[in-house]
């Protein structure tokens, strides 16, 4: 059995996202819970199992997994019949792990950061700059529509999202623009602001 621990308008809802474009809703419950957000508003929800009280979190039978990257990819290599991510031993494989990481390693830090204003030479070594990171992204996507090329991925999905999330952190670069807003466009995105929007009306 499967279930996604989710709460509405929160970073599990590229999970919700993703479980659509896998066509895999269907298999997975998904349990709603409450969880403290940025403005004060919330609780640390009992009823979910979380050690620390936030999401997404899945359970598959007595196996626990947390953290979006570890769930993106966990999902994408037990649904892969939808092509959301290159199976071992594709040639594309080692990209698309590195962007998982890339995300986890640079992109939440440096935004983060960023909208709490923190600049310091050791944090843009350790992490890279806006700029850098912004000048990586470009690179990547001046030949072709997506990360990996042609084909609409979860790291196009998960990378995207913060941007969608905190439009003022979007890249001053109409590549970047462009795929954001092209990432924007799919339909489990809007599925996903729709539920959310009918749990959170419910509440």
């Amino acid at each position: 059995m499967l279930t996604l621990f989710h709460s509405p308008h929160s970073r599990s809802s590229r999970i919700v996202t993703l479980l659509r474009e896998l066509d895999a809703l269907d298999k997975v419950a998904i349990q709603i819970v409450d969880i403290t957000r940025g403005d004060g508003s919330g609780r640390k929800d009992p009823e979910n199992p979380h050690p620390e009280g936030k999401v997404p979190l899945l359970i598959h039978d007595d196996i626990v997994i947390w953290e979006s990257i570890a769930i993106i990819q966990y999902l994408t290599d037990l649904f892969q019949n939808k092509n959301m991510a290159p199976s071992a031993g594709d040639s594309q494989r080692g990209r698309y792990l590195s962007w998982l990481a890339w995300y986890a390693g640079v992109v939440e830090p440096v935004l983060i950061m960023q909208a709490a204003g923190i600049s310091h030479p050791f944090v843009d070594f350790t992490f890279r700059s806006p700029a850098e990171m912004a000048t990586r992204l470009e690179t990547t996507l001046k030949d072709s529509p997506y990360l990996l090329g042609e084909r609409y991925t979860a790291v196009d999905l998960l990378l995207h999202s913060p941007f969608a999330w905190y439009p003022a952190a979007t890249p001053n670069s109409d590549v970047v623009k462009t795929w954001i807003r092209r990432c924007g466009e799919r339909p489990s995105l809007k599925w996903t602001t729709d539920y959310d929007d009918r749990i959170a009306a419910a509440a």
